[in-house]
């Protein structure tokens, strides 16, 4: 349904026809760590994530999944040597 309490005019899964059945009846305002995310709607009453009901939730076990701003940097994975093949080669070569 259409959201008619703080974000007028989108869908919202949260929406019924009794209300917001989202927690406390409302979706929260954007933390911190979320500006500059493509994800960040701007309406009158302030701005808000058009992914979660509750920004503050993805941030607290570090970066938001769907964070759009922050890049991820790949792990660095020392390559694993096979101890066998790794004395072979040291053999052969003398």
């Amino acid at each position: 349904m259409v959201c008619t309490t703080l974000k007028p005019g989108i869908e919202c899964l949260f929406m019924k026809k009794t209300g917001c059945s989202y927690s406390g009846g409302k979706c929260f305002t954007i933390v911190e760590n979320c500006e500059g995310c493509t994800r960040v709607v701007e309406f009158e009453t302030g701005k808000y994530c058009s992914s979660f009901p509750y920004p503050a939730q993805k941030w607290q076990k570090g970066s938001c999944p769907m964070s759009t701003h922050v890049k991820k940097a790949p792990k660095a994975e020392e390559q694993k040597i096979n101890p066998l093949k790794a004395s072979k080669r040291a053999a052969g070569k003398k």
